[in-house]
């Protein structure tokens, strides 16, 4: 082994120390509302070497003096923040929200004389939660020719809003996906080696995508929202956190509109203008 290779694999194989892990957990949490426990410091430290490389910084205690002292953080919050979020998402995830919406949540609102239903889907990842949501409002519309639909899609996370935009998924993850939606909203890739389908345009133009944090004191969105996906989102944060947040989405929320959490997810304890219509489905009094 050269007398480089050896210096750099020594850069690489020094661990996180206390006093940096200490800092960068939080300051995650103060820009994110992301909770990092101790038990997470090996994960963090994974997750940090791969953005690191980018950097061309192999020793992770230089890389967090860069952040920390020497300006770093100016450039660089976006990019640590990307390389620290967890972004797992599914086509159908929780499908009894989809069921609830097609069942009773869509039908009520046009009832009510909604000529447009405006959904903000609040930490959409990858664009898996968006576009099924999409999916069944545009099978609710379809039956109800005076009733259309917008859908925002927001997230903390450059690296997914581009995905989300994009458009385009894995064979893998389009499973939970019927068939007949799969004929009606999928296009598969004239390559066929590439093992990947796109949605379509016409349901792509129906959501607008944005980079927004959670953790800021406002949210520059309309204040006449219907439904309000926040789901596997807030299990990250803590309560006093939670609070705050779950409070700032209800301003957003018309009267009678509807809140969705994870399904382990809870509101207990926090008081909100809200009351609860179906296991994590809340309606604002």
């Amino acid at each position: 082994m050269s007398r480089q290779a050896a210096v750099l694999q020594s850069h690489e194989n020094e661990q996180l120390s206390a006093r940096n892990f200490q800092r960068l957990s939080t300051f995650i949490q103060d820009y994110s509302g992301i909770k990092m426990p101790a038990n997470k410091r090996t994960m963090l430290e994974g997750r940090l070497r791969r953005r690191m490389r980018a950097t061309r910084i192999n020793d992770v205690n230089a890389y967090c003096r860069y952040l920390f002292e020497e300006n770093g953080l100016d450039g660089e919050a976006i990019h640590l923040i990307d390389a620290v979020t967890t972004n797992k998402t599914e086509f159908f995830r929780e499908p009894a929200h989809f069921d609830f919406l097609a069942a009773k949540g869509l039908p009520a609102l046009a009832a009510k004389g909604k000529r447009e239903i405006k959904i903000w889907s609040s930490a959409c990842s990858t664009g898996a939660e968006p576009y099924t949501i999409a999916m069944v409002l545009d099978e609710f519309c379809e039956k109800h020719r005076n009733v259309d639909y917008s859908i925002l899609c927001t997230d903390i996370c450059t690296e997914v809003l581009d995905q989300a935009v994009a458009g385009r998924f894995s064979e893998q993850m389009i499973e939970p996906v019927s068939m007949a939606r799969r004929q009606r909203y999928l296009m598969r890739a004239r390559d066929a080696t590439r093992n990947e389908v796109r949605i379509k345009p016409q349901l792509r133009g129906k959501l607008s995508f944005a980079r927004l944090n959670l953790m800021d004191e406002a949210y520059p969105i309309e204040t006449d929202l219907d439904i309000i996906f926040c789901r596997n989102i807030l299990i990250y944060f803590d309560k006093a956190t939670q609070a705050k947040v779950l409070t700032r989405l209800c301003d957003h929320l018309s009267p009678g509109g509807y809140l969705l959490l994870g399904h382990s997810e809870s509101i207990v304890g926090i008081d909100l203008p809200v009351v609860q219509i179906a296991n994590t489905v809340f309606q604002k009094r």
